[in-house]
């Protein structure tokens, strides 16, 4: 039996609640075998999309409104988290009943401790919303004074301040449900950033990567493994040239020597492959893994994806 922790990404969920609960039903079943085989699991998840249309969409309610009102960034972090949480914690409980497992899912609204000198916050990097042309995106900064940049080449995106995790308030209460072997849902899109003032934690407007967050996460728990789930099923080293390579079983320090090369793309896979590293640092025990939904099970046993080890 192996603890895991397993991050979904927030674009991977769609750009509605219907769209959103037709992939998760489509990953649901993976996560549970990993459940059936004895495994204990957390799941995070990103936000990125979700978590911009929330904020978007209450901006030009009040503006609507004729009203100066606004809805607080930490808000509609803990708005995106609670109804993906949802989704996700309905969807395995019915999976598990259908499968006449005793094992219940249980999401945490949870809040991830961020620096206030982290400087993050002098330059935006994480997309949020949905995807813009150059001209949309240049109305919408102009408009809400949005820092609006190009996202990986697929079309421009807002971004805003993505500060690294230090430590998760809520780790005991996880690591409680974890070892009582529930299902634990939590650092849903990277968690709620907040600082600590006065000696009392508050509300940032930022957006922690998921990847980061899930890979503090399974430090604080002492995880074995740590899976992030991808769009494409192993990380690759020349990626989209004719000597595109697929990383099978890697080290940390070869990732480490690849991202020296600038093989992975800062506003993709890069992020996930410094998180795996984060994770796994000289440990011989703890192994990362970077894959697609479709060989979850199979990257678990080396047979697909990327496995990384300590060096």
């Amino acid at each position: 039996m192996a603890k895991i922790v397993v991050a979904l990404g927030g674009n991977a969920l769609g750009n509605s609640a219907k769209e959103q609960k037709e992939a998760i039903q489509k990953v649901v079943p993976g996560l549970v075998d990993l459940v059936e085989k004895g495994h204990q699991l957390i799941v995070s998840h990103g936000n990125g999309p979700q978590v911009g249309m929330i904020n978007l969409a209450f901006t030009e309610y009040y503006e609507n409104m004729d009203s100066s009102d606004e809805l607080p960034f930490p808000e509609c972090n803990a708005m995106s988290e609670g109804y993906i949480g949802y989704h996700l914690q309905n969807e395995i409980t019915n999976e598990c009943n259908k499968r006449k497992l005793s094992t219940k899912a249980q999401s945490i609204i949870t809040q991830v401790e961020v620096s206030p000198d982290d400087p993050a916050f002098i330059n935006p990097t994480k997309p949020i919303g949905k995807f813009y042309s150059k001209e949309e995106g240049e109305l919408i900064s102009q408009k809400y004074g949005y820092v609006v940049k190009e996202d990986a080449g697929r079309g421009y995106r807002r971004m805003v301040p993505s500060p690294k995790p230090l430590d998760i308030v809520e780790k005991e209460i996880i690591n409680s449900l974890f070892n009582e072997g529930k299902i634990v849902i939590a650092c849903g899109g990277g968690g709620i950033p907040v600082i600590q003032h006065d000696g009392a934690y508050e509300g940032i407007a930022a957006v922690i990567d998921k990847d980061f967050a899930s890979a503090k996460l399974a430090e604080l728990l002492d995880a074995d493994y740590l899976i992030i789930l991808t769009a494409v099923s192993n990380v690759y080293v020349n990626y989209g040239k004719e000597t595109q390579k697929a990383l099978k079983n890697v080290t940390v320090d070869e990732l480490s020597e690849y991202i020296d090369q600038d093989q992975f793309s800062k506003g993709s896979m890069l992020p996930k492959v410094e998180a795996v590293i984060n994770f796994v640092g000289s440990s011989k025990q703890r192994i990362g893994i970077i894959t697609s939904i479709n060989y979850l099970n199979e990257a678990l046993h080396g047979q697909e994806g990327t496995m990384v080890v300590g060096s």
